[in-house]
């Protein structure tokens, strides 16, 4: 007798565990997506950050050959005056 109150109880709480669970297995596909696109963001995000900085050392550049136009033309204006 005490065997079947015992086997009740655990097929009790067997089925419980599984209400419990079924609605977190149910978002594990949605959860995987949400998962591959945030690995894309990212990817994605790196990618813009590379070009940031290619795009930073760029204006760098530019900037220095500004300013040696600058002192090139300031030299040229004196040696005129």
């Amino acid at each position: 007798m005490v065997w079947w109150i015992v086997a009740a109880l655990l097929l009790a709480a067997v089925v419980i565990l599984g209400l419990a669970v079924r609605p977190v297995l149910t978002r594990l596909g949605a959860l995987r997506r949400a998962a591959g696109a945030l690995h894309e963001r990212q990817a994605q995000a790196l990618a813009l950050q590379r070009a940031a900085e290619a795009l930073s050392e760029r204006a760098a550049l530019l900037g220095e050959q500004a300013d040696a136009a600058r002192r090139r033309l300031t030299k040229i204006k004196t040696r005129r005056a």
